[in-house]
């Protein structure tokens, strides 16, 4: 079994990869780039950790996040990867995917919430769907997050009981914690039909959160060949004299208390 990685070494190498996070955004940005990264996995796998840390560092002009939520009673009855479309890049931005349009080979199968009928158009379509994205000139990069069942539930158990993190758990996830299998089952048949050769997936091992982050994020920047670009030297003029302008009394002006 690995070590888990220390503090220092964990902040000293993310300092590192959010150097590069930047030399790939700043070659997306002048090259005319467009990328999606989709994020996948079981519920605690880490999949938001991993965004959180990838777009620190990051302009969010550039590096977009999309995080659907349920689909109104009008995307309903549209064509399934109708409102995902509208929120792919444009030249010269990324765009990350916590969830994506796999919610129909997950969740939605697993749950009931779709037909047999269209969980296996999904399953026909997707591919070509991502051949055509791919042909358009998007890179596409898909991540599925695994954690073991053990881990899980320590995960949940501390979203339970720490106040800071109860957000995180929802009523969706003790239905997941009771369909493990069948998630299993559901992710092994999504990946039997839309683990191309064009499209592959990348399965990033979640059990020890620090290493997950790192080992994606240096995943991710070896998949688009990108160079640094040499900052432009910037000089900040001087203030302009305030002589002919006499500003209102500072008493005027409502401060907040600094209690700290």
């Amino acid at each position: 079994m690995s070590t888990s990685i220390s503090n220092k070494d964990y902040n000293e190498a993310l300092k590192n990869l959010n150097m590069e996070l930047i030399h790939l955004q700043r070659w997306i940005k002048k090259h005319g780039l467009k990328v999606v990264v989709l994020f996948e996995g079981r519920d605690t796998a880490g999949k938001g950790g991993v965004i959180k840390r990838i777009t620190a560092p990051l302009n969010p002009r550039v590096c977009k996040v999309v995080a659907l939520g349920v689909p109104t009673e009008r995307e309903k009855t549209q064509w399934y990867f109708q409102r995902y479309i509208q929120h792919l890049p444009a030249a010269g931005e990324m765009v990350i995917f916590d969830r994506s349009w796999y919610n129909r080979a997950g969740v939605e199968k697993v749950m009931g919430f779709c037909t047999e009928a269209e969980y296996e158009e999904f399953l026909r379509s997707c591919p070509e769907f991502e051949r055509m994205l791919i042909r358009s000139g998007i890179i596409l990069i898909k991540y599925w997050f695994s954690v073991s069942d053990s881990v899980q539930e320590l995960r949940f158990k501390e979203r339970i009981e720490n106040p800071t993190k109860r957000w995180k758990f929802s009523p969706m996830d003790l239905k997941s914690r009771a369909h493990w299998l069948e998630y299993s089952k559901a992710k092994d048949e999504m990946f039997a039909h839309t683990d191309t050769k064009q499209s592959p997936w990348y399965v990033v091992n979640g059990d020890d959160k620090k290493k997950a982050r790192l080992n994606c994020i240096d995943h991710l920047l070896s998949l688009i060949p990108y160079q640094p670009i040499d900052f432009e030297k910037i000089e900040l003029p001087d203030l302009p004299e305030m002589r002919k302008y006499v500003r209102p009394p500072m008493e005027y002006q409502n401060f907040v208390p600094e209690k700290y």
